[in-house]
């Protein structure tokens, strides 16, 4: 039987992907904005939105975390893109890459 310790660890080890993947996510979300930018298109897209989190919902039917648990976190996660995205079109902010260049 797996200890406390090995179950935290292997949280642990799942939520350094996590981080990496949404720091990926991010980053792309940063050249959607400077698109948005260049072209003159405003940040918030609810339809797309929507999209997004129909997308998250079907993909979510299996696992514990059903389809509203994980749309409601990647309403958190979009909202901080947007975040992000609103940030770019004000101040143009450098987004460092995997390997620390920007």
């Amino acid at each position: 039987m797996r200890t406390l310790d090995d179950l935290r660890n292997d949280i642990d080890r799942v939520d350094e992907v996590l981080v990496r993947l949404l720091n990926e996510r991010a980053r792309v979300a940063c050249e959607i904005g400077r698109l948005k930018k260049a072209q003159g298109i405003e940040v918030y897209q609810p339809a797309r939105e929507q999209q997004v989190l129909e997308h998250v919902r079907n993909v979510a039917v299996e696992g514990p975390l059903g389809p509203d648990a994980i749309a409601r976190l990647f309403e958190r996660i979009i909202d901080e893109a947007r975040r992000l995205e609103r940030r770019l079109v004000h101040d143009e902010i450098s987004v460092v890459s995997d390997d620390g260049h920007s």
